[in-house]
């Protein structure tokens, strides 16, 4: 007797090995073959990243897919990954707060190939004012006059500032100044700031609520804001910024999530994109009628001097040179 229960509890122990095994392999496979995307992403794209999401989820590949999104200032939402916030996509404002990651191992170093070079939406650096323009705003010398009073972002969480610094700057280099001149046109605009919100959506917001009287902007935000039937107006001043934003998949990223930064690529995604107000990253991508846009039919105007990060030397090299502990910014923001 006492064999035969000895063999029944091993056989029970053995079956139950078996199952423990078997749910392992299945947790497992649940797991690689996740259909839920973690995004994480800097603030502003969220309208255009939630109708992509919707738009994704009825195609083939799409079919089931839940897209999580978690946004806010690029700088800082880079920063939660590398400190562990979990993410199958990322998508910011500038590519330093990607190129983080890579150093860090958690994007492959190849994330800028592909159709786009890693590139998912433009935009180009704009001044928003009130409905109508009162206070007659054309340009960038306009802004450093009596009673304008400036909202833009910080540099030290978002992207949006950055962008925007870079703009404000090389615009005097761009009419020929020197870069003495530069920084000295760069003092005064920063004497007319009244507000730095922390990502560039903040900024909006607090200009859309009152604050201020000019907004320095992404033209898809200031579109948007139109499309949402707030009264405001926006400038493409003659020099700006052509403003590139990267995305990529994570290294631990799920089959879902490569097949949404895929649908993000396409044509059709771009064309999501161009409904929000940015300008495509995919060449070729069809455009068309942009409601808010100052002109709907031809809503992505080239600024007659338009600069590129490329042409000023890579953002290794820029964001050390305005934005490092002895970078133009950095000093004359302490001063």
């Amino acid at each position: 007797m006492t064999s035969f229960l000895a063999r029944r509890r091993r056989v029970a122990a053995t079956v139950a090995a078996a199952a423990a095994v078997l749910v392992g392999v299945s947790a497992c496979s649940s797991s690689s073959g996740s259909k839920t995307v973690r995004l994480v992403a800097y603030s502003v794209p969220k309208p255009a990243y939630d109708a992509l999401a919707a738009a994704f989820a009825k195609t083939s590949a799409g079919k089931g897919v839940d897209v999580k999104g978690s946004y806010g200032p690029s700088g800082a939402q880079s920063k939660a990954v590398l400190g562990g916030q979990k993410a199958d996509y990322v998508s910011f404002s500038i590519e330093p707060d990607l190129n983080a990651l890579v150093k860090a191992g958690k994007v492959a170093g190849d994330w800028n190939t592909g159709p786009t070079n890693g590139l998912v939406t433009k935009s180009v650096v704009v001044i928003v004012v009130k409905k109508g323009n009162p206070l007659g705003i054309k340009g960038w010398d306009d802004l450093i006059k009596p009673g304008v009073k400036i909202v833009t972002p910080v540099p030290s969480t978002s992207g949006s500032a950055k962008w925007n610094i870079l703009a404000a700057y090389e615009h005097t280099i761009a009419e020929g100044g020197t870069p003495a001149q530069a920084s000295e046109y760069l003092k005064q605009f920063f004497a007319h700031v009244v507000s730095r919100a922390q990502s560039g959506s903040q900024a909006t917001q607090q200009f859309l609520s009152g604050t201020g009287n000019v907004l320095i902007s992404y033209e898809n935000e200031a579109i948007a804001a139109r499309q949402a039937g707030k009264p405001v107006d926006y400038v493409v001043p003659e020099q700006s910024v052509l403003i590139e934003n990267p995305a990529a998949v994570t290294k631990s990223a799920n089959k879902s999530a490569k097949a949404f930064l895929s649908y993000v690529e396409s044509e059709a995604g771009q064309e999501i994109f161009v409904s929000k107000g940015f300008r495509p990253a995919l060449a070729g991508a069809k455009i068309g009628t942009v409601a808010g846009a100052n002109d709907p039919a031809n809503p992505f105007p080239t600024p007659a001097k338009l600069i590129t990060v490329e042409s000023l030397g890579g953002w290794s090299k820029v964001n050390d040179e305005f934005f490092g502990d002895k970078g133009i910014s950095t000093t004359l923001e302490k001063a």
